[in-house]
């Protein structure tokens, strides 16, 4: 393609609307165009990143004995009834009535469909294991869209999904599609993306994993310990604490404390450690509006997706009345008689001795005994973990909370989709069951746009040869120059008869403008024809990162780029790790 020919503008100022840098690049560098809140079109360039990222997850799927099929954008509502998340499932589900006043819904993800398109086909044991998948456009009404491509609410999403006759069976090919996952994210240039386990969310099952890619940007808080390797998503990571080291039991007392409605307040007026007192969070649940107080140590926070999968229901910050009883500020556990559930946090276990509301006004208790004063109580973990805390795994003070991009999930979903719809199979034995399922997804526009994060300088992205929109970016200085021309114009038919995808920028502009442009578009390999080499019979090849810069003689120049890029291919698959069967 010639530069001068491609729809799309590059330009130098960075968008204030941008706060991450790849959002900030794909606007510049003419890769996305805005449409509405967290919806966008593709210009040339990234439409060639994702569709060779989708070539990519194409060649894993079908590696993996998945088939790739297609479902509906526009679904009945009426199958969603039959899961049961047409009415659980929250504003992000797009409802609407067509014309004939029947429900129906933007899919922003096919669990139901998948099972919909199979359940008649599968109803014997021989039909097992099979997976499916697709490549298709989903809408997930987001609140809040943000950074371009990492968090839209229409996007293109690869979807699978396995239907199995035992755990066991679902087991192994969950971990055939970890490797796939790994295996995809490794051939598109970034080996450094990690598996932790993740909380289920809206789609179900009892085991998940995030692939996440750590960078400064990421929406995600990453639960790791560098001395074992644990890894966790924030929300399903659980919080141990060390108590060990606390003030001894004492008298149960109640002190005047005007004015002092926030846990630190009442420390600093006490003079007691934040880490020996108890602060109250309260919520209501949504459905319901009944009060829930969570209890808690006065330096954790409360992780709201621990509690809403415990409640079963999600919650709300409290509107506190008066005729609900609580005491707003001074809110405490020890003759609580408010109608509501409580809740003790584990980072209140083993403290003997702690400050806490008194359920008066100005009031706090000092000396708090849970077990002496309340009595026997479960405890629960509903907290964040801290950069710090206890490994769950290895039991060293060593977690560390880093930032990450989610660019991949996978789920065991167990018999959740097939038994609510209906779905079974007749066993070799004779007796009926229901198909054990796992899902598996990865946002390609995401996948494309967490790339550009990972991978960029101060001018733009460096893309992997594997993703890049072309693999050679071909410069001619001076097109006015007839020797110039001429050797780039022949350069970029031998590129092209050869097969290589080559961007020539063929335009009369600036020695500036010219390279910038070409640092946005990111290409791997830049071949810059000049007059000055060309007299010497030579152009100048070099890459996008920087690392290779070198003359090269013009009669050789095709083949010294070939050699280029085919050593960029290697450098990648050597980190691509063997798939399993």
């Amino acid at each position: 393609m010639k530069l001068s020919n491609m729809v799309g503008e590059r330009f130098k100022e960075r968008p204030s609307e941008c706060v991450i840098d790849s959002h900030a690049f794909s606007v510049r560098g003419g890769y996305i165009k805005y449409v509405a809140n967290g919806i966008y079109s593709l210009y040339p360039p990234m439409k060639r990143v994702t569709a060779k990222i989708e070539n990519i997850i194409r060649e894993e799927m079908d590696a993996a004995d998945s088939q790739e099929v297609l479902f509906p954008v526009v679904l009945p509502g009426s199958l969603w009834e039959e899961s049961g998340r047409f009415e659980s499932v929250g504003e992000e589900l797009l409802r609407f009535k067509d014309r004939s006043d029947s429900s129906m819904v933007l899919g922003m993800t096919h669990e139901e469909a998948a099972v919909q398109m199979v359940r008649e086909w599968g109803n014997t044991y021989a039909k097992y294991p099979f997976s499916i998948y697709q490549i298709q456009t989903k809408f997930r009404d987001e609140a809040r869209p943000r950074a371009g491509l990492i968090r839209v609410r229409e996007f293109t999403m690869k979807d699978a999904y396995s239907f199995h006759t035992s755990q066991e069976d679902l087991e192994k090919y969950y971990d055939v599609m970890a490797n796939s996952y790994f295996r995809i994210f490794e051939r598109a240039g970034i080996p450094e993306v990690i598996s932790v386990k993740s909380d289920s969310g809206m789609i179900g099952g009892s085991v998940s994993h995030e692939y996440m890619l750590l960078v400064d940007a990421g929406e995600d808080s990453i639960v790791l310990c560098e001395d074992c390797g644990y890894s966790a998503n924030m929300e399903a990571a659980d919080t141990t604490v060390d108590n060990s080291g606390c003030a001894p039991a004492a008298e149960l007392k109640k002190v005047h404390t005007p004015d002092c409605k926030t846990i630190e307040a009442v420390c600093t007026f006490l003079g007691s450690k934040v880490e020996e007192s108890c602060k109250a969070v309260i919520y209501q649940k949504n459905m319901t509006d009944e009060y829930v107080v969570v209890f808690i140590r006065g330096d954790y926070e409360v992780n709201e997706t621990k509690l809403t999968n415990l409640l079963g229901d999600k919650v709300h910050a409290a509107v506190i009345t008066e005729e609900c009883g609580l005491c707003a500020g001074f809110c405490g556990p020890y003759k609580q008689e408010a109608k509501c559930q409580i809740l003790f946090d584990k980072t209140l276990e083993g403290i003997e001795n702690l400050c806490c509301g008194a359920n008066e006004v100005d009031y706090h208790y000092t000396g708090l005994n849970i077990k002496r004063d309340i009595g026997d109580v479960e405890y629960v973990d509903v907290s964040k973990i801290r950069t710090g805390d206890i490994c769950p795994c290895c039991g060293k003070k060593t977690i560390k909370i880093s930032r990450g991009i989610e660019v991949g999930n996978i789920f065991q979903l167990g018999t959740k989709y097939s038994k609510s719809m209906g779905m079974t199979y007749t066993d070799v034995d004779g007796s009926v069951k229901t198909p054990i399922m796992g899902c598996y997804g990865i946002g390609v526009g995401r996948l494309a746009a967490s790339v550009m994060e990972a991978k960029h300088d101060d001018y733009g992205p460096i893309w992997p040869i594997t993703i890049a929109p072309w693999q050679v970016h071909l410069c001619c200085m001076r097109p006015d120059n007839e020797d110039c021309k001429t050797a780039a114009d022949n350069i970029y038919k031998e590129l092209q008869n050869a097969g290589v995808e080559v961007i020539y920028d063929d335009r009369k502009v600036q020695a500036g403008v010219m390279f910038a442009d070409a640092d946005l578009l990111g290409v791997p390999v830049r071949v810059t024809v000049g007059p000055k080499n060309i007299a010497n019979g030579q152009v100048e090849l070099s890459t996008r990162d920087k690392s290779v810069k070198t003359l090269v003689a013009l009669d050789d120049s095709v083949k010294e780029i070939q050699a280029l890029i085919a050593n960029l291919y290697a450098e990648i698959n050597s980190k691509v790790r063997e798939r399993i069967q």
